[in-house]
């Protein structure tokens, strides 16, 4: 049965409390003894392209061969039915199938993400139960906004909260305008940062003073904030970010992780450099040319791409040649 919001409103305290005294609780994922965090989000989590056939078919097989490759990259997990991996075009058979295929391929200490968020407080709840019993470690919720003038803060504290208390694995709010045209507010995140099963949140939003005043306003909290995008992911880090859940590492994996290693280890010039040849095509695998630009260069460097479901369309020669242009100016191809 759920807690009522205003019961779990009052136990989160307590619970947040005992859940930072007794982190090896909780779940097996704890960090070592002495880290603020019950949950270690830091580093570079890959928002997975989910692979299709040439007939529009979920292709099982080379989402195994991409998980093989990116099993030599760094990273600290993954991220499955996010944007970038056309979440809203699959069945909901196929989301609990891709998760089981990656949790069986998926190394133990990695974590795994998966997007569980629907419009109704209801179908999140039991698409999340659901994701955690097909081996998913953590919940990406991301804004329902199909009511978006009904979305207020207190309908969606109210909407997370139920999710929260109701899952059972951690949750992390999913902040993505550019999809949704919602930016959570502040005070809804300051207000869910405080419950003992809301993790974090992956901001994709770009506003590097939200992002800092949401690590200002939470340091007291088991709390973390993620840069939704490569494009910012130095800025998000000079203010406290503890990592990164970003498109571009389908395809820059290692480079991603080694600006995450540079910024961790101080070393902010050659992090400064490396950012600026990370931008322009971060951008063209994005906001450019969205998922066809992202799957078409994953097959540039070693990974299968292939369609994505319509209508999502295949780039044109002109767009290919442009999008493969960024990353050769870059000093990628």
């Amino acid at each position: 049965m759920l807690l009522s919001t205003r019961l779990a409103s009052l136990l989160w305290p307590t619970l947040a409390a005992l859940r930072r005294a007794a982190p090896a609780l909780h779940r097996g994922l704890s960090t070592p003894s002495g880290s603020r965090h019950t949950l270690n989000l830091r580093g570079i989590f890959p928002p997975l392209a989910t692979p299709f056939s040439p007939t529009q078919e979920v292709d099982y097989a080379q989402l195994e061969g991409n998980l093989r490759r990116y099993a030599s990259i760094p990273f600290r997990g993954l991220v499955v039915l996010g944007s970038n991996g056309e979440y809203p075009y699959l069945a909901p058979h196929e989301r609990l199938e891709v998760v089981s295929c990656v949790r069986q391929a998926l190394p133990g200490d990695r974590l795994l993400l998966a997007g569980s968020g629907c419009e109704s407080t209801q179908a999140t709840i039991e698409l999340t139960v659901s994701m955690a019993e097909a081996g998913a470690d953590v919940a990406l919720v991301v804004t329902p906004c199909y009511y978006r003038g009904a979305m207020t803060s207190a309908a969606l504290v109210q909407h997370y909260t139920e999710v929260a208390d109701a899952s059972p694995i951690p949750v992390v709010l999913y902040s993505v305008p550019a999809n949704t045209g919602l930016d959570l507010p502040m005070e809804a995140v300051l207000t869910l940062a405080q419950h003992p099963n809301i993790v974090g949140i992956k901001d994709s939003g770009g506003d590097i003073t939200r992002m800092g005043l949401m690590v200002h306003k939470t340091r007291q909290e088991d709390f973390q904030v993620l840069a939704g995008s490569a494009g910012f992911l130095l800025a998000s880090y000079a203010v406290g970010a503890s990592g990164g859940v970003c498109a571009l590492a389908n395809v820059l994996g290692a480079p991603l992780c080694q600006l995450d290693r540079l910024c961790h280890e101080g070393h902010w010039q050659e992090a400064r450099d490396l950012q600026h040849r990370l931008i322009e095509p971060n951008m063209a695998v994005t906001r450019r040319f969205g998922i066809p630009g992202l799957k078409k260069a994953m097959e540039w460097f070693g990974y299968y791409g292939g369609p994505c479901r319509a209508p999502l369309a295949l780039l044109s020669p002109p767009q290919i040649e442009e999008l493969r242009g960024t990353f050769s100016a870059n000093g990628w191809l």
